[in-house]
């Protein structure tokens, strides 16, 4: 794979990645953490308007049980978050939903 077919790739996957999170397919905050690490992968500056949204959202909510992570905390943990998570859910999407929105638009061929 050349690496302009590795940069479109993962053009792709952003865009899919960000399809999901706005019809609901993929869990908001775990498509935003995919975003923020997908930054350095899709040929952009690195101060890319777009991406540099969900590398803020992915700090905020770095210390919630999200993901892949969620299977090694305890009930009792995880229903204690619930409430920081579908708060951070609101906020993240009042701070980024439009730059979800663009990357769709800039990649979605």
């Amino acid at each position: 794979m050349s690496h302009e077919e590795y940069i479109e790739k993962q053009r792709k996957r952003a865009a899919n990645v960000a399809s999901g999170m706005l019809d609901g397919s993929i869990h908001y905050l775990e498509g935003a953490i995919e975003l923020s690490s997908l930054r350095f992968e899709v040929g952009l500056p690195e101060d890319d308007k777009d991406f540099l949204a969900f590398t803020g959202v992915s700090s905020e909510v770095d210390h919630l049980p999200i993901g892949a992570p969620r299977q090694f905390w305890s009930q009792e943990a995880l229903d204690r978050h619930e409430p920081e998570i579908q708060q951070s859910i609101k906020w993240a999407k009042e701070v980024s939903l439009s730059e979800c929105k663009s990357i769709v638009a800039r990649f979605n061929a």
